[in-house]
């Protein structure tokens, strides 16, 4: 009975708001956070997921571990991270579960914003954005399919993810 429990779809809202600032030039999206970073309020909270190291790495800044500083480090570097989905039925943290889409407000999550170009963490987070958010997107800001920091990714190394991003993004 646990087992069948475990698995089943539960509806779960975002639960924290974007990372975004006025002075933001890029914006980030995942599609959906992990259980590990609803419970820290913040983005790329599994310890496995390469996030952290590899946007460190790419802007030669230490981003740190506690959520001020990684708040600190998006700063400094004018990034903005969001995810493509606001609320969804989702089994624990897997993206193949994910249904039932409410997509994310982007347009007015930028408003106000100099972001220019938005890169998607992930093929899945790709998809979701080109048939959820893609059609209504604000005329002018490029976008980008990333390979996904996940650790889930295995095919794709650390010192890989270092180079697409710093292409993207430098």
């Amino acid at each position: 009975m646990a087992l069948k429990e475990k698995r089943a779809l539960t509806h779960v809202e975002h639960g924290f708001p974007p990372f975004v600032r006025p002075d933001s030039t890029i914006l980030i999206l995942g599609s959906f956070p992990s259980v590990k970073s609803r419970e820290q309020a913040f983005f790329y909270g599994h310890p496995q997921n390469r996030f952290w190291p590899m946007i460190s790495a790419v802007f030669g800044d230490e981003c740190g571990d506690s959520v001020p500083q990684r708040m600190a480090f998006l700063q400094r570097n004018r990034i903005a991270l969001y995810d493509v989905i606001e609320s969804c039925d989702i089994v624990g943290s897997s993206d193949a579960s994910i249904r039932n889409i409410e997509p994310a407000r982007i347009n007015e999550i930028i408003e106000g914003t100099k972001v220019q170009r938005i890169l998607l963490n992930g093929k899945k987070a790709g998809a979701l954005f080109e048939r959820h958010i893609l059609p209504s997107l604000k005329g002018g800001l490029e976008y980008r399919v990333m390979p996904s920091t996940s650790p889930a990714n295995a095919a794709t190394s650390l010192d890989q993810l270092i180079l697409a991003y710093q292409e993207a993004i430098i």
